[in-house]
């Protein structure tokens, strides 16, 4: 109910000031005005980013070899017996020394729980822990009762599709000494990105969310935990008191309170993990349903802790408006075309509704555009050619994934009853496809050896009658 009330004072809000702004003014420009703030705070951190960069290049950071904290690696798994094997395997890898690996399995349906006790019997730092089929359902439930085993004074939290390479943790461990550092995030970077379109969008996606949290980092922004490869002092989650269990996304919810806690999150673009990418439109659209009710929704209930709290900096409250207003962008559009189509009906307005439709839709997709050129220039190190065509297809589907949901998602906090539907993510569908590839060739091949030998015994039938003859 909280939150509801507060977003309907928003969007009340905001349709009055544009009534009356409407009256005076042409309202395109308060909306073009928004997007002005928001690419000068843009440029303002790729500067930030920049100056940091080349004072690095000249001073670099020094690395305390002494800093090696035990870390206690969290694999949170439902239903994922297709790859927590291998994942388990590759972060058994990592050349960093102190560390355990506990293993979760929550309520799986499949044979998830016997293949993690198998990894527990077969190697030293696994730990397996099994739910109750009646346990709080959600990942943060699941992070909770982890934690409670976890010996580390720091928790690595991995998805049940992750990978890295050997030296991930020595990346990313420097980063977490400082002592009002609360946890650092690694870069994400989709394993399967030339499988399909939709993979290689998201891919481009997390580039750009890359560089935007390089930016916010480089001026000590709310930089955001993204739940897979995120590193998080013990301190700090206990400072909150642990995770939410009653948020869908626990990694956004967890970034928010830190930052209201007074801590700071960093990100490590050296450190990257690898993770499967959705193929299929329909689950794409669900985990993004449930990213972008989360995200709205963390903000909308801890908002006045965020206005109270005397820990959280003035930059990362900044960052934080301006964060939001990226949100308060598809309702001003759509709040604007409403109101002017009544006043064209009333006769009381001229015609402006196609012309502010496009116009802002220029502005919105021109934005995601340059960024996403820049992004996968400059860490992709993408050919410019390349990386136009490919910024143009992921700025269309920015606006297809993004504007839409973010219209529905303020009408079902709105109007309909809140639900804990995680909107889980489907793992494992690569390595289904890749077996589904090879028994295809395996299937082709037996048919060709068959087609090959009946076609040699003819041949010697022919050969011999011949000899007869």
């Amino acid at each position: 109910m909280k939150e509801r009330i507060i977003l309907f004072t928003i969007v009340f809000g905001l349709g009055v000031f544009i009534y009356i702004f409407q009256s005076y003014f042409n309202t395109v420009w308060g909306l073009a005005f928004l997007c002005l703030c928001m690419f000068i705070y843009a440029m303002f951190s790729s500067l930030a980013y920049k100056i940091k960069t080349r004072v690095l290049s000249k001073y670099p950071q020094i690395v305390n070899p002494d800093y090696k904290p035990f870390v206690s690696v969290l694999i949170p798994a439902h239903n994922e017996e297709s790859v927590i094997e291998n994942t388990v395997k590759n972060i058994l890898n990592m050349d960093y020394e102190n560390f355990e690996v506990i293993v979760i399995d929550d309520r799986s349906e499949d044979n998830t729980a016997s293949v993690i006790k198998d990894l527990e019997q077969k190697y030293d730092k696994v730990t397996a822990l099994i739910r109750s089929k009646d346990a709080f359902p959600g990942k943060s439930a699941v992070l909770n009762d982890a934690l409670a085993l976890a010996k580390g004074e720091a928790i690595l939290v991995f998805d049940a599709d992750a990978s890295v390479d050997p030296d991930f943790l020595t990346k990313l461990i420097p980063n977490l000494e400082p002592k009002d550092v609360g946890a650092v995030q690694a870069r994400k970077v989709i394993r399967n990105k030339n499988q399909n379109l939709l993979t290689r969008c998201q891919n481009n996606e997390y580039t750009m969310d890359a560089h935007f949290q390089v930016c916010r980092d480089s001026v000590k922004g709310a930089v955001e935990l993204r739940g897979n490869g995120e590193l998080i002092k013990r301190e700090a989650i206990e400072s909150i008191g642990g995770w939410n269990n009653y948020t869908i996304v626990d990694d956004l919810d967890m970034s928010t309170r830190l930052h209201i806690k007074g801590w700071d999150i960093r990100f490590c673009l050296d450190a990257i993990v690898y993770e499967e990418g959705i193929a299929y439109i329909k689950p794409l659209y669900r985990q993004r349903r449930r990213w972008l009710e989360g995200t709205i929704r963390r903000y909308l209930e801890h908002s006045g802790a965020a206005l109270r709290s005397r820990d959280i900096s003035l930059l990362a409250r900044v960052d934080m408006i301006a964060y939001i207003s990226e949100f308060i962008m598809p309702m001003w559009l759509l709040m604007e075309i409403i109101i002017r189509g009544f006043k064209v009906i009333l006769k009381d307005a001229p015609t402006h509704t196609l012309y502010s439709s496009i116009f802002i839709g220029c502005i919105i997709g021109f934005g995601f555009f340059f960024a996403a050129r820049y992004a996968l220039r400059k860490y992709d190190f993408m050919p410019r050619l390349d990386a136009t065509f490919e910024a143009l297809e992921t700025s269309i589907y920015l606006l297809i994934i993004w504007f839409p949901l973010v219209l529905f998602i303020c009408f079902k906090i709105l109007f309909m009853k809140k639900d804990m539907n995680w909107g889980k993510t489907a793992h494992g569908l690569v390595l289904e496809e890749e077996a589904s590839i090879k028994a295809f060739i395996r299937k082709e091949l037996e048919k060709t050896k068959n087609y090959t030998k009946e076609y040699t015994e003819k041949l010697k039938q022919v050969l011999v009658e011949k000899g007869e003859k």
